[in-house]
């Protein structure tokens, strides 16, 4: 017969194994949130099964390959490219949405596969014979959508296999200029009223997202505000000495030793990687990051929910 003591101690391996594997369920579900430089930032991404970066902080998604529960949450949804790893959850995305009365949500997609969107919805219509509500907007690189007044997103040039783009936020803030400060609130009023225009504008890039890429959009002058931003959530696919740079490139994809390479470049506070393989046991993902040299050590995150 076990004593006091040991049936406590076994109460308590029970709870602690219980845990675990709640901890664990949570994790392959994408539930759990990092937290870099104040934003929480959820999701998975798995290379060739499914990405999806959640920020619930600013009501947005990146790709959205499957459908985890809290991206429906979430009323903008930017998708970087037409793999199906990152827009296959699209359709039941919407459909969520709808089921739970929640409000149409609002789709950026490259331009050049809007089109091709547009038709599978309406392929879902007809099958489903539900109205599948949303607005979609297709954007090229260089061009702006405001999600709102104080926040806005441009699309930057990613190198992928098939056309694709990533995503820059910008917090955008006015300021009146430096002439019209101690002036009435009427008369300032009256003059932009009239058209003038008594405000500074200055835009800040807080988050950047490449999706699928080559490291040729490291080196793209155009692409500054991207290693400029607050956090940059990037691919590298690959880690390990198993797969070459040049196998990286030949798939459209990042080497983490390309990274290191361009380490001077990068100017963000902090670096969200994503889309490791899936031939990566965790520990190898691990360990690849707690072996950067400076200046990355210490400012390099991975998303590995799922691993």
């Amino acid at each position: 017969m076990a004593s006091s003591g040991e049936t406590a101690r076994e109460s308590v391996d029970v709870r602690s194994d219980n845990q675990k594997q709640q901890k664990k369920k949570k994790k392959r579900a994408g539930g759990e949130d990092l937290q870099i430089e104040g934003y929480p930032i959820g999701g998975l991404s798995i290379a060739g099964h499914e990405t999806c970066v959640i920020m619930p902080s600013l009501n947005l998604a990146f790709d959205i390959g499957k459908c985890p529960q809290r991206a429906v949450s979430q009323q903008f949804l930017f998708i970087s490219h037409g793999h199906m790893d990152h827009i296959g959850g699209l359709p039941m995305y919407v459909a969520t949405r709808g089921l739970y009365r929640m409000s149409p949500p609002t789709i950026i997609v490259p331009k050049v596969v809007k089109e091709s969107v547009e038709r599978i919805f309406e392929a879902h219509r007809a099958m489903d014979h539900s109205e599948l509500e949303h607005t979609l907007v297709g954007l090229d690189v260089g061009e702006e959508f405001c999600i709102r007044k104080d926040l806005k997103v441009r699309a930057f040039r990613t190198y992928h296999v098939i056309p694709s783009q990533g995503y820059i936020v910008y917090f955008v803030k006015q300021k009146l200029k430096q002439e019209y400060c101690g002036r009435a609130g009427a008369e300032l009023k009256s003059l932009r009223l009239s058209g003038v225009e008594i405000t500074n504008i200055y835009t800040t890039p807080e988050i950047a997202f490449t999706g699928d890429t080559m490291s040729d959009f490291i080196t793209d002058v155009d692409n500054a505000d991207a290693l400029r931003a607050k956090i940059l959530i990037m691919e590298s696919t690959y880690v390990d000495n198993l797969c070459t740079v040049e196998d990286a490139k030949n798939y459209g994809h990042t080497h983490l030793s390309e990274i290191i390479n361009h380490a001077d470049r990068f100017e963000n506070k902090a670096i969200l990687l994503i889309h490791f393989s899936a031939r990566y046991q965790l520990d190898v993902i691990e360990n690849a990051l707690s072996a950067l040299p400076p200046p990355l050590a210490g400012r390099v995150f991975a998303l590995t929910n799922g691993f």
